[in-house]
């Protein structure tokens, strides 16, 4: 790791200035596909330090090429989100949210931040001429992962273009703030969503007997959905299902017609995922045909789960132990049933995804999505060391 020094002197004086980019994105947060004023801060950085600079990449996202020394070889990349949530900030913090309804709730603005600053690492060495890359380093600040579409909007824009390795980073606020998490294989889960109408006939409320009550039967379905999950699913493969939203009926004293329900279905093994289409539709079809009912059923498939390379996961753990020692950096023993569209670009090249620490040792860590979530902006330095140094490493690894 002779570029390790190096990495950690640069960083160490960018730091301050890291902080105050940090610090301006959660203060001005963007939803998901309105990202342009942080593509905007964005791409004026990468400008300033020399890069090739395309904008509006994927709709609202930015991509960042630092050009290696040999041209012929295919870049690698590394991923970051812009996208904050329609979530009411109530953390107090002086640069807190300046938009109402809005805030960085899933750490996306040190996301953003540890990509400029990895990018502002690198370009650094480059310039030196001690360490610069044999190959290109491909930036990709993506919009709109909040809603699990960005990355395909990258994809589609070219984005993934001749890459043949992607690294990520996402903040877990249950690792300490100066570790980071690796875990080999699967990461996140696979995450679809279903939709049923259940069509039933109305009535007076007094005389159930002579309507179809599509408000009773959803709930019917939704409990046979649960207790099937217990009972017909390998127990070692997780499923969720959650119904999250119900909408039917018209008055207190009228049998609803149709009920619409709408849910999310999360996975970790490709072969459960596959079959959960017809495991679900098995179940409403057979409680609907037993009082009569009918249905209409959308499946979704969202996004796949995320399933870390061994190889370039062996590189960022190697990488990291080299940069902050053994005793921070957490193999993580279970994956996780949150979803990330990281995946998909992962259906094009391998790559990992890195866990980075953001929790707090003195005070309360908030989960990811909490009005009053926060991180240790120490984090910030450890994740562009990390992966500054895993991407210089990259070359010396596999050339």
């Amino acid at each position: 790791m002779n570029c390790l020094s190096q990495i950690q002197a640069i960083t160490a004086k960018l730091t301050p200035r890291l902080i105050d980019i940090r610090r301006h994105f959660h203060a001005h947060p963007e939803l998901s596909g309105q990202e342009q004023q942080t593509a905007a801060y964005v791409a004026g950085v990468l400008s300033s330090l020399g890069l090739r600079v395309q904008e509006g990449v994927g709709r609202t996202g930015v991509v960042g090429e630092l050009p290696g020394l040999e041209a012929d070889r295919p870049p690698i990349a590394l991923r970051t989100d812009m996208d904050a949530l329609p979530v009411e900030e109530r953390t107090g913090l002086p640069f807190a949210s300046v938009q109402p309804g809005l805030m960085h709730a899933c750490g996306h603005d040190v996301h953003t931040t540890v990509g400029l600053g990895t990018a502002m690492v690198l370009a650094e060495l480059a310039a030196s001429g001690e360490h610069s890359l044999p190959g290109t380093v491909r930036f990709l600040f993506q919009p709109a992962e909040e809603i699990a579409q960005g990355a395909q909007w990258m994809v589609d824009a070219g984005a993934m273009a001749g890459v043949e390795a992607i690294f990520g980073v996402h903040v877990f606020p249950s690792i300490p703030v100066g570790q980071v998490g690796i875990r080999y294989g699967a990461l996140t889960a696979a995450a679809d969503d279903l939709e049923i109408t259940i069509k039933g006939e109305s009535g007076h409320g007094a005389r159930p007997h002579e309507a179809i009550d599509a408000i009773w039967i959803a709930a019917q379905v939704i409990t046979a959905l649960q207790q099937a999950i217990s009972r017909t699913q390998n127990p070692l493969r997780p499923v969720v299902l959650t119904i999250g939203q119900i909408s039917g009926g018209r008055a207190a004293n009228v049998i609803a017609d149709e009920v619409k329900l709408r849910g999310t279905v999360r996975s970790l093994h490709r072969e459960t995922h596959g079959q959960l289409p017809q495991w679900i539709e098995n179940i409403v079809d057979q409680v609907c045909k037993t009082y009569g009912a009918t249905y209409d059923l959308t499946y979704r498939r969202l996004v796949p789960g995320v399933h870390n390379d061994r190889r370039l996961t062996q590189l960022v753990e190697r990488s990291a132990l080299a940069a902050l020692g053994s005793d921070r950096v957490q193999s993580l023993a279970e994956p996780s049933l949150g979803a990330e569209d990281f995946a998909m670009y992962l259906s094009h090249t391998p790559g990992t995804l890195m866990r980075l620490g953001v929790g707090f040792s003195d005070r309360p860590n908030y989960p990811l999505h909490h009005s009053q979530f926060d991180v240790d902006e120490g984090a910030i330095a450890v994740g562009v060391i990390t992966l500054a140094t895993t991407l210089c490493q990259y070359w010396q690894d596999y050339s």
